[in-house]
């Protein structure tokens, strides 16, 4: 009987067992599909970065010094001066790939190749039962409580949902960038970071290979990720306490005004495809085409190209579009396992069938047995999908499984207020 099984092995699981391998008196074990840990490879653009400081890294701002931070990987693979010589704080991506991996094969309670397939509550027991298969054999691992991090998954809008032909999501760009780039045309649809990635990495080989690119976004501007410092406070507990006090239909409309805060573009990236495409306007007319405000609603495959249908939300008028290829930058989704089925009346859930996750990240009736990575956005807001507040999370979760605070859990780090006082004007003036 375990402490706890974790299912899902993404950067912030990764960086529970990081934090969890220090501690003499708690027993995890961490389950994972895939062979190896290996973070979103289809966009492992070349010179693409995370969009997060290394601090952000898997254990830092939970304990500065473990031997499983940014730094000591740095230290240990003999790159520590060529990044300080470097002199910027993001990591390229592959670099986080490569450093996730580097934690990942020094913890023996990792195991990759094991896919959960069903998880029933053990009354006798008083535990969780996971029916584990891993290279063709079945066995059945026992822990006290779960922390699901099976991350989320591609999201392909309706008017797109089901199309034959190469249509490629970004999540699968990189195996698809070959046959792609031997076509006449080739569309992006959607708005944020990787739309822009792709954009810029297909643009520069536009004149070489000959087609038309296109980037298309429903946003009414190629917005950039919005960074300031004041606007960081937002990742913080404070905000965290607040989101998640406010009524769900109140969250919900939050969640879509505050786009620009962390699904946006960097804006190193936006000024860089800008001076791209200036460059290349000094050779002649740029093969592209950038469309803001325009939304696909209907899409079909004739066997050689798609046709679209578009609509131009600022002006209300209807029109058409041809292409041979079509990736889809349309973002990921939360999903709820099909190996939760047994045990789904032990899950509180919200009125729209999401996860009601409490504020240290429980879903379970109790209020600690099952615990969530990156699966309430809906409830904690922006710091749901951030990797900064992956050790904060972890830290949380972590004094919920023991009963004790292992790492020091921060209440207050912003300046700013949020919400009006506890107090109204006229009882805090007597």
């Amino acid at each position: 009987m375990h402490d706890f099984a974790a299912v899902g092995i993404g950067p912030f699981n990764l960086g529970l067992a990081c934090l969890t391998a220090e501690l003499s008196d708690v027993d995890g074990v961490f389950f994972e599909q895939r062979d190896a840990f290996d973070w979103h490879p289809g966009l492992m653009i070349p010179g693409a970065t995370i969009q997060v400081p290394f601090l952000a890294d898997l254990v830092t701002l939970a304990d500065p010094t473990s031997r499983f931070s940014f730094l000591n990987y740095l230290k240990q693979t003999g790159r520590l001066y060529r990044f300080y010589i470097r002199e910027n704080f993001y990591p390229l991506r592959a670099e986080y790939n490569e450093y996730c991996r580097w934690a990942a094969v020094q913890l023996p309670a990792l195991r990759f190749g094991s896919r959960v397939e069903r998880i029933d509550y053990d009354q006798e027991r008083r535990g969780y039962a996971l029916r584990v298969r891993s290279a063709g054999s079945v066995e059945t691992v026992y822990a006290r409580k779960l922390v699901l991090g099976i991350g989320t998954a591609p999201h392909v809008p309706a008017a797109l949902s089901d199309l034959p032909g190469p249509v490629v999501h970004s999540a699968d760009y990189l195996p698809a960038k070959s046959h792609l780039q031997g076509l006449s045309s080739i569309t992006i649809v959607g708005s944020g970071q990787s739309a822009a990635e792709i954009y810029l990495d297909l643009l520069a080989g536009a004149e070489e290979h000959g087609y038309h690119l296109t980037w298309i976004t429903r946003a009414p501007r190629f917005f950039p990720m919005e960074y300031t410092k004041l606007t960081l406070e937002m990742t913080s507990p404070e905000y965290i306490r607040y989101h998640h006090g406010l009524p769900a239909a109140t969250r919900d409309r939050l969640a879509r005004e505050q786009r620009s805060l962390y699904k946006g573009i960097s804006a190193d990236l936006v000024d860089t495809i800008f001076d791209t495409l200036y460059e290349h306007d000094l050779r002649g007319p740029v093969p592209t085409t950038l469309r803001a405000g325009t939304e696909v609603t209907a899409a079909r495959f004739d066997g050689e190209r798609y046709l679209l249908d578009l609509h131009h939300r600022e002006q209300d008028r209807s029109f058409g579009a041809e292409t041979q290829g079509l990736v889809l930058a349309t973002g990921y989704a939360p999903r709820v396992p099909g190996f939760l089925a047994p045990v789904r009346d032990r899950i509180r859930w919200d009125e729209r069938g999401r996860y009601a996750v409490s504020l240290d990240y429980a879903i379970d009736v109790a209020g600690d047995e099952i615990f969530v990575q990156n699966a309430e956005e809906h409830t904690h807001s922006l710091t749901a999908p951030d990797l900064g507040m992956g050790a904060y999370r972890n830290s949380v979760i972590i004094r919920a499984l023991t009963g004790r605070t292992a790492y020091p859990v921060e209440e207050r780090i912003a300046f700013q207020e949020f919400g009006a006082p506890a107090r109204a004007y006229a009882e805090a003036a007597r």
